[in-house]
């Protein structure tokens, strides 16, 4: 492999070691969200405020997106390692 510019003369791999258990906690946590809106969705529904409903499960699922794409981003970030490449 090519010494990569701007890092000296060594040659670095790139390797991630982002597992399914890193996240695991965070998918769990963002569905139970889904799930709560969804039933406030249906409380309100059966309330007779259909607008209402459709609006809160809206806001609710809009505002929780950025916080997710966040911790998955900053998590997978955190797993990035350059690791010097052996010499044989």
């Amino acid at each position: 492999m090519a010494s990569t510019p701007g890092l000296g003369s060594k040659a670095y791999n790139l390797r991630c070691t982002l597992t399914f258990g890193d996240i695991y906690a965070q998918i769990l946590i963002w569905m139970a969200v889904i799930f709560v809106s969804l039933a406030a969705g249906l409380a309100l529904m059966g309330a007779s405020k259909p607008i209402f409903a459709l609006v809160g499960v809206g806001v609710i699922l809009v505002l929780s997106l950025p916080f997710l794409l966040f911790a998955f981003t900053t998590t997978l970030l955190n797993h990035i390692a350059l690791e010097p490449e052996r010499e044989a």
